[in-house]
């Protein structure tokens, strides 16, 4: 069969359709593996995400729920559980005399008609001791005394009543001391001790006259909490944190700001910088500050800042348990705890601080690990066509922080004065998160203000020595003078 032009161009068209199809299939199978491909770094993502907890993330420990407790930062010591070979342990004793005695003869002796004589000579074999509470209502009935002629002046006088004395029928500083006690370092919400109290004192305790307490308190207590804040501002090295709490529905933060003897709380509707300006702090403070490397702490130009190193530790095990080619994160974990425990026995040796050779061996190394850090995750490239900043990720973010604020991250190596961690703010705002579990949320802003402020002055009050209960006592009677000379008369 003679092959004619007619032949040749349909086999060409057809030719040319085939090569579209091909080319159509291509780019087909080239956007669905772009698509997988972003299937499987979401899934990726979510499946680290869902690995997260208080070990490996900054999440705080509330939220681990009832899963297995996240591995601790601490490494092994190899010692053996419980109290070491020395330690003074402690038990429980009797503090005062007995306030009754039972005595106690054999089962034999009970209907024994020498019971009597025998129980005057018999010697005491053993003493056991029960310690138990009795709760009591007192009620002191103040009665003013009018005498109708003065013997010496000859006129009506009558007598006063107490100061903190105002109404027909109240409430003693004893019960509103321990009121307030239980709704803030207690936790407990007011319905709760309005029936916790009322079975107990049988008092008919209102949730109203509970809540006038705890405002009383906090208007006692203003003094004192300037005073906390101007101890803070002039102090060389203080920590700061920051939470989230539920305000009638509305998420809200209480910021902290905190050292070894005080504490300094506040809440904001905002997180960042303007939340952290705003306790009235960080603008005008000159000193060392640390903190878990929120970015918004870094807008502080003039302060000194310090990288809690427990965050990093919990950031390089997510790094480790989630990506473990990363070898590099290893190696900086390694290299924190090595620079911890050389700290930590300058200090148990009495050092002022450790040798400008030890801290640049360490500094070389860290530049080393950052080294390999960016071999193992190179920089991704722009797709064409597609605007603005690559996306880096978690774990070039972090590399690049750690880059960045390297001074800050060893500094508690160069100032032996400066932890190794934040726990200080941590440990001050873990009752924020106990209080918001326990209650659900604050019906007021006001509320959640008053139990900010008695938190600050009940924290510093026990960094200075003193139990919750007696000082919020002391507040109530406006005696915190005797504490410590705040003249909160």
């Amino acid at each position: 069969m003679p092959v004619t032009q007619e032949f040749i161009e349909s086999l060409m068209k057809q030719n040319q359709m085939q090569i579209e199809q091909i080319n159509n299939l291509n780019q087909t199978v080239n956007d669905l593996s772009k698509i997988i491909d972003e299937l499987n770094a979401t899934i990726k993502e979510l499946r680290e995400q869902l690995n997260k907890n208080s070990g490996n993330s900054s999440k705080p420990p509330s939220t681990d729920g009832f899963k297995k407790a996240p591995k601790s930062l601490r490494e092994k010591s190899g010692k053996k559980r419980g109290g070491q070979k020395g330690h003074q342990g402690t038990h429980l004793a009797v503090l005062s005399a007995p306030d009754e005695v039972q005595r106690h003869m054999h089962a034999d002796c009970t209907s024994c008609p020498y019971r009597d004589k025998c129980a005057e000579k018999a010697c005491v074999k053993e003493t056991r001791n029960v310690i138990d509470a009795v709760v009591e209502v007192n009620i002191t009935a103040h009665e003013k005394l009018c005498v109708e002629v003065c013997p010496l002046c000859g006129k009506s006088k009558t007598g006063d009543f107490p100061k903190d004395v105002k109404a027909n029928v109240q409430y003693g500083n004893n019960l509103q001391a321990l009121v307030v006690a239980f709704n803030t370092i207690g936790a407990v919400s007011v319905n709760r001790i309005h029936e916790i109290l009322g079975g107990i004192f049988n008092i008919p305790l209102s949730t109203g006259t509970i809540k006038n307490i705890v405002s009383r308190c906090a208007e006692k207590i203003k003094p004192a909490l300037e005073t906390i804040r101007s101890k803070l501002s002039e102090s060389p090295l203080v920590h700061c944190d920051e939470t989230g709490t539920n305000i009638d529905g509305k998420l809200h933060w209480v910021h902290n700001v905190s050292n070894g003897n005080y504490t300094y709380m506040t809440v904001s509707k905002k997180r960042g910088y303007e939340g952290i300006k705003s306790v009235g702090v960080l603008p005008d403070y000159r000193g060392i500050v640390v903190h878990d490397s929120w970015a918004s702490y870094w807008k502080f130009d003039d302060v000194t800042h310090s990288v809690c190193c427990a965050h990093l530790l919990r950031e390089l095990n997510g790094i480790m348990e989630n990506h473990p080619e990363q070898t590099w994160a290893g190696k900086f974990k390694k290299l924190l705890l090595r620079m911890k425990r050389a700290k930590d026995k300058a200090i148990a040796a009495g050092k002022e601080a450790l040798s400008v050779f030890t801290i640049q061996k360490y500094k070389r190394e860290y530049d080393n690990i950052i080294k390999d850090a960016y071999g193992e995750n190179p920089e991704r490239v722009n797709p064409k066509k597609k605007r603005g900043r690559v996306k880096r990720g978690k774990i070039l973010a972090l590399i690049d922080r750690l880059q960045k604020y390297k001074g800050a991250v060893c500094l508690f190596i160069e100032k032996l004065s400066v932890p190794f961690d934040n726990n200080q703010a941590e440990r001050d705002i873990r009752n924020i998160k106990t209080k918001t579990k326990v209650c659900g949320c604050f019906r007021s802003r006001t509320g959640a203000e008053e139990y900010l402020d008695i938190m600050s002055f009940i924290s510093t009050a026990r960094k200075n020595g003193f139990d919750s209960y007696h000082a919020v006592k002391m507040a109530l009677l406006g005696q915190i003078n005797l504490f410590w000379g705040w003249g909160a008369e």
